[in-house]
Formats: C-alpha cells, sequence, structure tokens
C-alpha cells in the first residue's frame, strides 16, 4: 500500500512545487477505498483528495502516507484535523516532515486524538520523491543538479563554443523531464552568449504541459542582451548581478526579467551560496544548473553541487575541445573530487549518468 501511495505521489512530480509531492492511500480491510496526491499549490493535499474520494467509506480506515501528515495552517488547513475529522484509526507515514513547523507534530497530535501511528516505511523511497523538499528544509538552499552533454572523451563543445548537438533526440527530450520537475534552471551570461537559450520545458506528456520553472540568469556584468529569446518566451526571470549599469538594468527590465544585485564573490563574480540562499528563500526546492564549463565548475569548487547529470554520447570530440568543467589544477590525487554513481540508464543511443558527491 505505501509504494502504491509513492506511486500517487508521483502523479504529483510536475505540479506540487513548492510543496512535497505526497500520496495517500486509504485501505479498510484489503480494499482501497481512496487515494489521492497533492494538488497544485493552494490546492488539497494528498490525504484531504483521498478522503474526499472515499467519502463515508473513510470512517474506520488505515492511511498510508508518503510523508508525515502536516499540522499547521499554511495555504490550507492542516491534514491531521482532515484524518481526525473523517474518523481514520491507523496511519502509517513513510518519513517525517523535515519541515520544522510539522516535524513530529503531525504524528503528536494524531495521537494525541487517538489514532495509531507507524512509520519509516520505505523512508528512502520518499525522500528521493523529495530530494529537493528535503534539502531545503535542512541545507537553507536547493538540491542542485548540474546537466551535461558530453562526448566520451569529457568535452561539452568544439574549439569555437559550437556544441549543438553532442546528444541525440531522446537525450535531449528527457532533459526536458528534469526541467520539468525542477523549480528552477539557472545559466551563465557565457551561455546566454554562446547559445541563446529558451530554458523552457517542451514535451508533449499532459503532465508536463505548462510547467515554466523560474529561469535564472547569473550575469555579474549584465552581459545578457535584452533580445534573448528567453525574454520571448513565458514565464519569470531573475538576472543576478553584480553590476550597478543603470542602462543595461532599465534595459533587461523592461525585456520582462527582475534584476537583482546580489553580493560578488572574491572573483567579482555572483556569489553563488547567496544565490542559492535567495532561491531557497522564494521555495525553490530543486535547482537545474544548464550552464557552461565556468559556472558549473565554480559550483563544484565551492562545494555546492549535489549532483552531475551527464548525457554522454558516443562520440569524441578531440584534444582542442571544451571540457565540462573548469576546474583548478591539482597536485595530488587526495585532492581530487569524488563521486558515487547512483543511476546508469539508456536514453535513446547516449547513456545517462547521474553521480551524487558521496
Amino acid at each position: 500500500m505505501m509504494r502504491r501511495a509513492l506511486e500517487q505521489a508521483r502523479l504529483g512530480m510536475y505540479i506540487t512545487d513548492p510543496n512535497p509531492r505526497v500520496g495517500c492511500v486509504l485501505v479498510k480491510g484489503e480494499n482501497v477505498v481512496g487515494e489521492g496526491f497533492t494538488s497544485p499549490v493552494g490546492g488539497p493535499h494528498a490525504e484531504v483528495n483521498a478522503l474526499r474520494a472515499a467519502g463515508e467509506a473513510a470512517r474506520g480506515a488505515t492511511a498510508y502516507v508518503t510523508l508525515e501528515p502536516c499540522s499547521h495552517h499554511g495555504r490550507t488547513p492542516p491534514c491531521v484535523d482532515a484524518l481526525v475529522s473523517a474518523g481514520i484509526v491507523k496511519v502509517v507515514f513513510a518519513i517525517g516532515d523535515p519541515n520544522p513547523l510539522v516535524d513530529g507534530n503531525g504524528r503528536a497530535r494524531l495521537q494525541a486524538a487517538g489514532i495509531s501511528v507507524e512509520s519509516d516505511l520505505l523512508a528512502n523511497e520518499a525522500r528521493e520523491t523529495n530530494i529537493g523538499f528535503f534539502h531545503r528544509m535542512t541545507q537553507g538552499r536547493p538540491w542542485v543538479t548540474v546537466k551535461m552533454g558530453v562526448s566520451l572523451d569529457g568535452k561539452v563543445a568544439l574549439a569555437n563554443g559550437v556544441s549543438q548537438w553532442i546528444t541525440g533526440e531522446a537525450a535531449r527530450q528527457d532533459v526536458q523531464k528534469q526541467r520539468a520537475r525542477s523549480s528552477a534552471v539557472m545559466t551563465g551570461a557565457g551561455t546566454m552568449l554562446a547559445d541563446d537559450p529558451r530554458l523552457t520545458v517542451r514535451a508533449g506528456d499532459i503532465e508536463m504541459q505548462g510547467r515554466r520553472p523560474l529561469r535564472v540568469i547569473c550575469d555579474a556584468r549584465l552581459r545578457t542582451p535584452a533580445n534573448s529569446r528567453l525574454f520571448k518566451e513565458p514565464g519569470s526571470i531573475i538576472v543576478l548581478t553584480v553590476s550597478e549599469d543603470e542602462a543595461k538594468i532599465g534595459a533587461l527590465i523592461r525585456a520582462g526579467a527582475e534584476v537583482l544585485e546580489i553580493a560578488a564573490d572574491s572573483r567579482g563574480g555572483v556569489d553563488l551560496s547567496a544565490t542559492l540562499q535567495l532561491l531557497a528563500n522564494r521555495g525553490c526546492n530543486e535547482l537545474l544548473v544548464e550552464a557552461g564549463p565556468t559556472l558549473s565548475g565554480r559550483l563544484l569548487e565551492q562545494g555546492l553541487v549535489n549532483e552531475l547529470l551527464i548525457y554522454m554520447a558516443p562520440v569524441v570530440l578531440g584534444g582542442d575541445a571544451r571540457s565540462m568543467l573548469a576546474l583548478p589544477s591539482i597536485g595530488a590525487m587526495s585532492e581530487r573530487w569524488n563521486f558515487k554513481l547512483h543511476e546508469c540508464t539508456q536514453i535513446g543511443g547516449d547513456l545517462r549518468l547521474r553521480y551524487r558527491i558521496p
């Protein structure tokens, strides 16, 4: 039943942000009497949707929920109150809610109402479904995935900067799903100048239609052209800069961007740690970085990357091509950056490799 609840949670993969993806299954005897998943922000949570589906059949049932039921008033009333009012007799949740407003309080209120409570069932799977939400709540910044399309020899572009296309069509479509699940997509000024990306979700799957993650440009010197394709697409855009150039700021604002001045790092670039904190404060759970070697390398060098998502194509670009990460030289093997392979999947003719920091 918890696996079924996790399947329900994943039905909300592209719609619940910034709320967690939660699924709920109501069981009486051996029969499922109701199930549901969290609605788009402002709508009912998974438990309420399942209770509505069950109606009077919910009384006396057991609720299997992928996250500890909320116990506070936010945009919606507490799910704990709904479960108690509906006559649920037992609640099994996969993992506790890391939100300080809920953490342990949901369990306590259910038990105070006489409801039997069990937890820690398929907790790892439940955490993985909401990996960004857990990271934001516990670390104060979004889960950062750096995505790259690379050749077998670890190159992301030719020496002249041309990178379209290293990977095949299937891999590029798969990237759309990663964008769709992300709260925000971030790039740098170099990529804006070289590729003029749109950073939008372009996929035919019905559940992803209309997804518009926040688009973020790290642009210390405001080099992003105001006529970039990015500004011709609907959706919110933030340009983060250390520049005070009023003419450039005005042009970008008129183009449709929100321009925010942020602290500079020691190199005069955008302070990336402050950037991630700003995004977390705006409810960003998962950040997908689609940038060049410089910005991607700086994030990794500063310990701000959680995983590398590499689409590796069966091609070789040669010695003059651009490497995937711009990192400082190291003098000993003990100074290397270590990763752990989390996933290896064939996508069309390419490989999708997901590496995480151990």
